[in-house]
């Protein structure tokens, strides 16, 4: 049943039966049930108004994106966040953004950077929640870096979680070997990058890609979320493929 169908059929009620809603919400993958019942749990009915501010939350598209090196996963990133009116969440840009500003958590992840350490997880994930609360109003996020671990990505289920909302789906864009480097090595002639422009490194880059997102796309297939996006094509063709997954769903 489509989410969208459901709503203007609530309209046509003033007030509804808990059981028979609880059944309906059953319905749907992306309906956070447990936490819906608990709220449920206050009272026999609803007014319309209400139910339908819940289902603002079910509907905010929040999209890992992935893509080994050479797979376009930016330019496809910059393309859904014009589609779908998403905020691009890039860990690498709020963390440049946090030191910037000197916040209470750039302060924090600088101590670490100072020694050559990586930022921890849990700066990392206030850093995110930080930024979440800045958009409240958003129709949805791409992350993009993040989650790199099963263990950020639990945290990051977590966080969502207490903001009522939750990850979508992981797209991954899927693109041969021999493509990726070649694609690695004409951007190289131009964009001046010495990871672009060296055989070995372009081979370990794309063999580490492989290695982290491994246990990522078992985390993601478990919860039904992952989806594989073939990634072979030009820009265009890779976007449809993108927007036809993206719109499945939506419904």
């Amino acid at each position: 049943m489509n989410g969208y169908k459901y709503i203007n059929n609530l309209k046509k009620y003033q007030q509804f039966n808990v059981t028979n809603t609880l059944i309906t919400f059953n319905e749907y993958q992306q309906f956070n049930v447990t936490n819906t019942l608990t709220t449920f749990k206050k009272y026999q009915q609803f007014n319309v108004t209400n139910i339908l501010t819940t289902f603002k939350i079910v509907f905010m598209l929040n999209i890992v994106l992935f893509g080994p090196p050479g797979a376009g996963k930016g330019t496809q990133a910059e393309k859904l966040i014009d589609k779908y009116n998403l905020v691009h969440l890039s860990t690498g840009d709020i963390l440049r953004s946090e030191l910037s500003a000197q916040t209470p958590l750039g302060i924090e992840a600088k101590k670490f950077m100072d020694k050559g350490e990586l930022v921890p997880d849990e700066v990392v994930i206030g850093m995110i929640g930080f930024k979440l609360d800045k958009n409240k109003s958003a129709k949805g996020f791409i992350f993009d870096g993040f989650p790199r671990t099963t263990a950020q990505a639990e945290a990051l289920d977590k966080l969502l979680t207490e903001k009522q909302t939750s990850i979508t789906a992981m797209l991954a864009l899927e693109v041969e070997h021999h493509e990726l480097v070649k694609r690695l090595l004409n951007r190289g002639k131009n964009s001046g990058r010495s990871d672009d422009q060296d055989d070995t490194i372009i081979e370990n880059r794309i063999k580490v890609y492989h290695n982290e997102t491994a246990p990522l796309i078992d985390f993601y297939k478990k919860q039904n979320k992952f989806r594989s996006v073939q990634g072979m094509g030009s820009v265009n063709d890779i976007f449809e493929r993108l927007y036809v997954a993206v719109d499945h769903l939506k419904k």
